[in-house]
């Protein structure tokens, strides 16, 4: 187990180490807009390659973080009994989802992608669109993301066996929605309290 848990503490540091960088391409999204929009504007020049570009960039940046919001638990999820139960009867829901459905999902789409991406890549497919650019690198990003979403998979039945057996603390401790919104206003009374007590001796000061 030691070997395995090893393994996933790998798998959680690449995943969030790309998860976490990956918003910079929004970044560079925005400017490459304000870019093309300035240069329209003032030399009356544009391309699709520059909006199609934008979209690699967005797609880049959600499909990057897919594996890393499955680590930190963030996926969206319908919670209508999930809450009511254990929570070691929500780690085997959890095991069982994973080992059922995700797993097998994912295994699928990375089967299918593979010769879908290398079909594209070998015949240097091009975007339909009037300048437009190359279609292998998109559709990469699909086929990338799938294999990081099977790793981080990996590594969420790893640590749920793990939990279970008493071999490491939950790292994503179940927290209701309800539990939530309380958690978030007492902290946001405290950092008003906070403000509000940082701002006194500065009002006494100027007395």
């Amino acid at each position: 187990m030691d070997a395995l848990l090893g393994l996933s503490r790998g798998i959680d540091r690449v995943n969030t180490f790309i998860g976490r960088n990956v918003s910079w391409l929004i970044l560079i999204a925005v400017l490459v807009s304000a870019a093309n929009a300035i240069i329209r504007k003032v030399f009356n020049i544009s391309s699709n390659s520059w909006l199609e570009l934008q979209w690699y960039l967005y797609g880049a940046a959600f499909l990057g973080a897919a594996a890393y919001t499955l680590k930190e638990n963030e996926h969206i999820r319908i919670d209508i009994i999930y809450g009511m139960w254990s929570r070691r009867t929500q780690h085997w829901i959890d095991l069982i989802g994973h080992l059922l459905f995700l797993m097998p999902f994912v295994t699928l789409m990375i089967y299918l992608l593979y010769p879908w991406v290398m079909r594209s890549y070998h015949s240097g497919e091009v975007s339909t669109n009037s300048g437009g650019l190359i279609l292998w690198p998109a559709k990469s990003m699909l086929l990338i993301a799938f294999i990081m979403l099977f790793f981080q998979g990996l590594s969420e039945i790893i640590k749920k066996i793990a939990v279970m057996l008493g071999d490491m603390e939950d790292p994503t401790p179940f927290v209701s929605h309800h539990e939530a919104d309380a958690l978030e206003g007492e902290a946001l009374a405290r950092e008003l309290e906070a403000a509000m007590l940082d701002g006194s001796p500065r009002e006494e000061s100027r007395k």
